[in-house]
């Protein structure tokens, strides 16, 4: 965590720029995030591995992977809501339109995140099954 903290502090690279919106983020939600990614790239890795070889485990690990890409895109959406509840209340406390517009952005990072780990899982189950039937 760390490491990430000392990364987002120089934006100049590709990595300290997805750092710094990974903690604008919030690191809870968007660690959670990240974890359904990576647990559907391993599916999908899986999935190649038995691709030709067993067929219950190619279809199981399918069904996995689709299970993490929509685990990803509802805890996007969900920490969206949540933070747009915040958002809302900070406003209602005071009063202050002003601040709401960095809110919104950090609310709508989570919602990428989430949806950008359901497309890739999905473009991975895709080529798979194309593979698959050829």
């Amino acid at each position: 965590m760390n490491i990430l903290l000392l990364n987002a502090q120089d934006s100049s690279t590709i990595g300290g720029w997805l750092a710094k919106r990974f903690h604008e983020g919030g690191p809870f939600f968007m660690s959670l995030i990240l974890i359904a990614l990576l647990l559907s790239i391993f599916f999908l890795i899986r999935a190649t591995l038995s691709l030709n070889k067993n067929e219950a485990k190619f279809k199981k690990m399918i069904s996995l992977v689709s299970e993490m890409s929509l685990l990803g895109l509802v805890l996007g959406v969900l920490a969206s809501i949540m933070g747009m509840i915040e958002a809302f209340d900070k406003l209602e406390f005071n009063g202050d339109i002003a601040n709401m517009g960095g809110g919104l952005k950090v609310t709508f990072l989570t919602m990428l995140f989430g949806t950008f780990t359901f497309i890739i899982s999905r473009i991975g189950m895709a080529i798979l099954k194309g593979i698959k039937k050829a």
